[in-house]
């Protein structure tokens, strides 16, 4: 897949005023990946509000797992249009009941006072390895791990700082990071930066709460699904342009863990951050 086909996907289909209709891509997955739905809504928000307005923050709540074989209905409420804010909240739904609900605040562009966490110092996205190049050795060392769906050319580049071996994983810090972008050259139009990072954002963060308990999603025994997310834009920025996902974990309680990320561009100006809590149990024979 190329990266224009993923931003036909995640430009979601209107099919009224407030109502939109988006499909799921072929994928190796058994349920709708959430950074689709959240970049979906976001879509869809996005185009029920003015061009001088963008989007600074969205707080979403995943409610049901989405099925990747039936189209998701996306319902804008226009709850509210100000003179420097406008909110929208959007419901996602399949076979009548919602799966996903989400509230967008978005802004008109206005100066005001500035600072910023520095980036952590880290190695560069050149000389990384891909995610497609680690699968390609994942596959060889475990061949019965890595379906050939994964194998598939992706419209994302992803390098990771680390991997962690998902058969025998060692308990490491709770703190990862990754460089990622489209591989493909994007419009200019914000929009679609937009909805392209909000779908980036879910990315590996829930999995940073894992890292101290030497588990990951291959390990059978682990239930795992995110429970809420929230992200907000501080900047502009380009999505087919090296981002960098600084993510860790403070806490995990209750079978949940919470997971707090930092985007940075390659010049190190913070453009968006995101928290997310997920649920992490494990089966209780196993325990």
């Amino acid at each position: 897949m190329h990266s224009q086909e993923l931003v036909d996907y995640l430009n979601v289909e209107q099919i009224d005023r407030y109502i939109f209709r988006g499909t799921t891509p072929e994928s190796w997955r058994t349920r709708v990946y959430g950074g689709q739905v959240l970049a979906q809504a976001m879509n869809a928000a996005l185009r029920t509000v003015d061009d001088s307005r963008s989007a600074h923050s969205q707080h979403a709540y995943f409610l049901r797992p989405g099925n990747p074989d039936l189209p998701i209905i996306y319902e804008v409420d226009p709850i509210r249009d100000g003179n420097s804010f406008t909110t929208r909240r959007v419901v996602a739904i399949q076979d009548g009941r919602a799966i996903f609900n989400t509230s967008i605040s978005f802004q008109i562009k206005e100066p005001g006072l500035q600072h910023q966490n520095q980036m952590p110092d880290v190695l560069g996205p050149d000389g990384l390895d891909s995610d497609e190049e680690y699968l390609s050795r994942l596959a060889e060392e475990y061949p019965n791990l890595v379906t050939p769906s994964m194998m598939k050319t992706q419209p994302i580049e992803m390098r990771r700082l680390a991997h962690i071996d998902p058969v025998s994983p060692k308990a490491e810090p709770p703190e990862t990071g990754i460089w990622m972008r489209a591989k493909d050259a994007l419009s200019d139009d914000p929009v679609i930066h937009q909805t392209m990072l909000t779908y980036l954002s879910d990315y590996y963060l829930m999995g940073t709460a894992l890292l101290p308990h030497g588990v990951t999603f291959f390990n059978r025994n682990l239930q795992g699904a995110s429970l809420d997310h929230a992200l907000y834009f501080h900047s502009d920025f380009r999505a087919d342009e090296w981002l960098f996902y600084h993510m860790y974990s403070p806490v995990s309680s209750g079978a949940r863990g919470l997971n707090i990320g930092h985007i940075y561009t390659l010049d190190g100006r913070l453009v968006a951050s995101s928290i997310q809590e997920g649920l992490m149990r494990i089966r209780k024979e196993d325990i």
